[in-house]
């Protein structure tokens, strides 16, 4: 390999690869976190129920002279806490949209067609069930989601058999399925509406977008518009953890200042240094400069995105686990549960309607010829995947929680997403490992992790 192909690799990992295995070992190990949380959530809950539901409905609140907000704890994690998830969701899912893999129009096509296969047809399973007794639903939006950080987890289970092409697919599966349960979210789980409020974050909304045209880089000004769109949208009606994807979506995915010109100013900096070799103060403020340089020249998005990944990963997604995954496991509400639609209907949308909805997505896309699969996938992979993405948790939870006022449905609901995501998780992972391992092959065409058409379908 000659020196200038070496180069153009070790680019090519920078930018792509290298990203892409740090969200997916930040992803696993999060969600070995995230397990451990809702199993001590279904511990507490069912050895000392009293006092699980008298901690979570605790009140908290903030109060400014006449001003003030207060919210049970539960619900504090719920709108406020989460805020910090969707954001990191939404920078995710601009980072992929922009630079990353699905900024390609022909190598989205596939994740997208397979995405929407798979929230379409857990919804009308879930629909079929229910819509003869009228029982819950409205639910149906709860087992179009996906988990990544439990699907994730459960492939690198068996990732040393599998095509590298496969956690690229289902990151990007996942990123369309973000993206719809954001739709789904904001204009089927309102509730009653107050314009005026709405209004307000919508013109909040605008507000930050022109602090950001206007290339203002104080936080504190960011963080109080932000606090004010929170707190609008929370008066509205709507949810107010979608102000958290609207940040993330504003957030600027170019750096401040060109690589050149930083390149540059980094070798007057230092080259100042030299000179100055011993002048402990004028050394100092070189590298303050030269620091305040560097961060200069990752994009915000960037720095942004892995400063909060950890905290959204280990931190807010567990407390939420640990606050919503707590349900009573005694006879009576296994009964209750097996005997309601709408834990069957969770059930069979997510361990069933996923893998078909992914594979008849991904099976009309091949048929109307606008993509094909990566290289090394066949269609067990498709299945595996499929199921994987059947895990819901947490966004299935928190769509749960929107959807239904009635705590029984509410708890049948949560039964029913534990259940499906665990049976999911574990066909997936079955499917994966017992169907055909990597294989390698000459490439042909485009080399992509989710290679666009470049020919004839085959």
């Amino acid at each position: 390999m000659t020196t200038r192909a070496q180069r153009r690799v070790g680019a090519v990992a920078a930018v792509v690869i290298r990203p892409l295995q740090r969200f997916v070992q930040t992803e696993v190990s999060s969600g070995i976190v995230l397990l451990a949380a809702a199993l001590a959530a279904l511990l507490w809950a069912n050895l000392a129920p009293g006092g699980y539901e008298s901690f979570w409905s605790e009140t908290i609140g903030v109060a400014v002279g006449d001003w003030g907000i207060s919210m049970k704890l539960e619900s504090f994690v719920k709108n406020g806490l989460m805020v910090i998830f969707f954001f990191v969701v939404g920078l995710e899912i601009k980072r992929e949209l922009t630079i990353g893999e699905l900024a390609d129009r022909r190598v989205a096509t596939l994740p997208l067609f397979a995405a929407a296969g798979g929230m379409l047809v857990p919804a009308l399973l879930y629909l079929a069930l229910t819509a003869p007794t009228g029982e819950g639903v409205h639910g149906w939006g709860i087992p179009m989601a996906t988990d990544i950080a439990f699907a994730l987890g459960a492939m690198a289970l068996v990732a040393k058999r599998l095509p590298p092409e496969l956690p690229a697919f289902l990151l990007a599966v996942a990123v369309f399925d973000d993206i719809g349960a954001i739709v789904v979210i904001a204009i089927v789980y309102t509730d009653a509406l107050v314009l005026a409020w709405l209004v307000a974050g919508l013109l909040g909304i605008v507000g930050m977008w022109a602090l950001g045209r206007l290339g203002l880089r104080a936080i504190p000004a960011y963080v109080l518009v932000g606090a004010v769109v929170w707190y609008a949208l929370y008066r509205s009606g709507v949810s107010p953890t979608l102000a958290g994807v609207a940040f993330g979506l504003l957030t600027p995915v170019a750096a401040r200042r060109s690589a050149p010109e930083v390149s540059e100013e980094a070798r007057r900096i230092a080259d100042f240094c030299e000179t100055k070799a011993g002048d402990h103060d004028v050394e100092e403020d070189a590298w303050r400069s030269l620091g305040k340089l560097s961060a200069e020249a990752v994009s915000p998005l960037e720095r942004i995105e892995r400063a909060l990944h950890p905290w959204s990963a280990f931190a807010v997604l567990p407390i939420f686990a640990l606050a919503e995954a707590g349900v009573r496991l005694d006879s009576q509400t296994i009964d209750a549960a097996l005997r309601s639609p709408v834990a069957g209907g969770v059930v069979a949308g997510l361990l069933i309607g996923k893998p078909l909805g992914i594979m008849a997505g991904c099976l009309i896309a091949l048929r109307l010829g606008v993509s094909r699969l990566p290289s090394g996938v066949g269609w067990s992979h498709i299945a595996g995947v499929g199921s994987l993405a059947g895990i819901g948790f947490t966004v299935s939870i928190f769509v749960a929680g929107r959807a239904f006022s009635d705590a029984a449905l509410t708890e049948a609901a949560t039964i029913g997403i534990l259940a499906g995501s665990l049976l999911s998780g574990l066909v997936g992972a079955l499917f994966l490992a017992l169907g055909p391992g990597r294989r390698i092959a000459a490439p042909v065409g485009p080399t992509s992790a989710l290679e666009p058409v470049g020919g004839p379908l085959e």
